[in-house]
C-alpha cells in the first residue's frame, strides 16, 4: 500500500514525500486506518518494522484538523522507555512534521538546568505532541503547570520493556492525571500477562494487530564462541585486530560491565566509547557524536542502546554477555546489516548462559555456528547446554559482576 492511498493532508504528504517514503511496511499498513478512524489499538511489533511512523503519521493528520478549532494545549503524549529512544522519535517527528504548525517537545531525564527551562516553557505553552520517559514527565505533571485537560491521544511504546525497567506506577500516574475520554494506542514487542493487564487497565475495545516477530537478515553472520570468563576481553582484543571494522558495538548486560570492559580495551590501545545510565544526556550524546563521526572506532553498552540507536554504518556487534531474552538479541544483532549493508554478530557464551543462548536459538529458528577459540587462548568449554547448570572449567577470578547492579 501506497502512502498516498491513506488520505493523508497535503502538508503531512510534503514530509512524507520528503523522508522519502513511498511503500507503507504491513505495520503501518494494519495499524494506521485504525488510528485515523480514532480507535485504541494494541499492536504487538518490534522495532524496526516502522511502528514510530505508523503511530506518528495518522497523529500529525489528526493533529492538523484539531489545530484549527483547538490551537492550543498538550494533545498527545508519546511515552517510552529511553532518552535514546525520546530524541529519535522527536527527530523523526520533526522531519515528518516540517510542513505542518504540529509543534513538539521531547522530555527526558539527565539533562542539564538548561533542558529543564526548555522543557517547563514547551510544557506551559502546550506543544502538541509531548514524547518523554516517565519519570521526568511525572516530575513535572508534579509541580503542577502541565495542562493536559485538552489531551485526545495517549501512546505508550514498548510498553513491555518500561515495565520490564519497573516504570509501572509512573505511567500509571500520568494516566490518572489525562482526561478519560483520549484514544489510546498501545505498542510492544512482546506479549506478557503484564501487557495484557496494563492493556486491559488502559484500553477500551481496542483492535489488536499483531506482527510476527521478524528473524535476524539473513546477511547477518552470526557466529559464537563458547568460553570462560576470562577468555572474553583476550578474544575481543582478538576479534578486533583481526579484521578492519568501521564501527563496532559491544553489548554488556550491566553498566559495571560496561565501565570495566571500556577501560580494558583503552588501555590496550583501542579507542572505545561507552554508553549507560550514569552519563549526563549531554555527555551521552557526544559520545553518540564521536561514534557516528567514526572518531570512536569502538562503543560499549547497555541495552539501553539496542533499541534506540539508528546508525547504517555498524558492521560487527559483539555481545559480551548473553542476552537475557530471545527478543533483545534480536534487537541487539540487528543494529547492523542495516541500509542493505553486511554486518556479523558475534556471542560469546560462557557456560551458565548455554542454556539461555540455546533458548535464543530455538527463538530465531536456527544453529549459530559455533567457532573455535584461537590457539593462544587455550582450551574453551563445549557447548553442551542440557549440562551445563553451574561453570566449570579452570579457576575464575571474579568478574565484573556486583550484586545489586542496575542494568541500564
Amino acid at each position: 500500500m501506497k502512502f498516498t492511498e491513506f488520505g493523508f493532508d497535503d502538508r503531512l504528504m510534503e514530509g512524507i514525500e520528503a523522508s522519502n517514503y513511498q511503500q507503507a511496511t504491513p505495520v503501518q499498513e494494519q495499524v494506521i486506518p485504525h488510528i485515523l478512524e480514532g480507535k485504541d489499538v494494541l499492536a504487538f511489533a518490534q522495532t524496526g518494522t516502522g511502528k514510530t511512523a505508523a503511530f506518528l503519521l495518522p497523529l500529525i493528520n489528526r493533529l492538523l484538523t484539531i489545530n484549527e478549532t483547538q490551537p492550543e494545549g498538550i494533545k498527545a503524549i508519546v511515552i517510552v522507555p529511553t532518552r535514546e529512544l525520546a530524541v529519535q522519535i522527536a527527530q523523526h517527528l520533526d522531519g515528518l512534521s516540517y510542513f505542518t504548525d504540529v509543534s513538539s517537545v521531547a522530555v527526558y531525564g539527565g539533562g542539564d538546568g538548561n533542558n529543564f527551562i526548555q522543557e517547563k516553557k514547551a510544557l506551559t505553552a502546550g506543544a502538541d505532541i509531548v514524547i518523554c520517559t516517565p519519570g521526568k514527565m511525572m516530575a513535572h505533571i508534579k509541580m503542577g503547570y502541565v495542562k493536559l485537560d485538552r489531551l485526545q491521544c495517549l501512546v505508550l511504546d514498548e510498553a513491555d520493556r518500561m515495565l520490564d525497567m519497573g516504570f509501572y506506577g509512573d505511567i500509571m500516574f500520568i494516566i490518572n492525571h489525562l482526561p478519560k475520554k483520549r484514544q489510546n494506542l498501545l505498542f510492544s514487542a512482546t506479549m506478557p500477562p503484564e501487557i495484557k493487564k496494563l492493556a486491559n487497565t488502559i484500553l477500551h475495545n481496542p483492535v489488536e494487530v499483531s506482527i510476527a516477530m521478524s528473524k535476524p537478515p539473513e546477511k547477518i553472520v552470526q557466529q559464537a564462541y563458547m568460553v570462560y570468563d576470562e577468555q572474553k576481553i583476550p578474544l575481543i582484543q582478538h576479534l578486533l585486530a583481526a579484521k578492519q571494522y568501521k564501527a563496532v558495538l559491544i553489548f554488556c548486560s550491566s553498566k559495571l560491565n560496561v565501565k570495566q570492559l571500556t577501560r580494558d580495551l583503552r588501555r590496550k590501545g583501542i579507542k572505545a566509547g561507552e554508553i549507560h545510565s550514569d552519563l549526563e544526556q549531554e555527555e551521552r550524546e557526544a559520545v553518540l557524536m564521536k561514534y557516528k563521526s567514526g572518531r570512536v572506532p569502538v562503543l560499549v553498552a547497555t541495552d539501553i542502546l539496542s533499541r534506540g540507536i539508528d546508525i547504517d554504518h555498524i558492521d560487527l556487534i559483539i555481545n559480551f554477555d548473553v542476552p537475557r531474552a530471545g527478543e533483545d538479541y534480536v534487537h541487539r544483532i540487528g543494529r547492523t546489516a542495516r541500509a542493505e549493508a553486511e554486518g556479523s554478530a558475534f556471542t560469546l557464551v560462557n557456560q551458565k548462559d548455554q542454556r539461555k543462548f540455546l533458548a535464543i536459538e530455538k527463538l530465531i529458528g536456527r544453529e549459530v555456528e559455533k567457532m573455535p577459540l584461537p590457539e593462544q587462548l587455550g582450551k574453551q568449554p563445549a557447548y553442551n547446554p542440557v549440562r551445563s547448570k553451574r561453570p566449570g572449567g579452570p579457576p575464575k577470578k571474579k568478574f565484573y559482576k556486583k550484586r545489586g547492579e542496575r542494568h541500564q
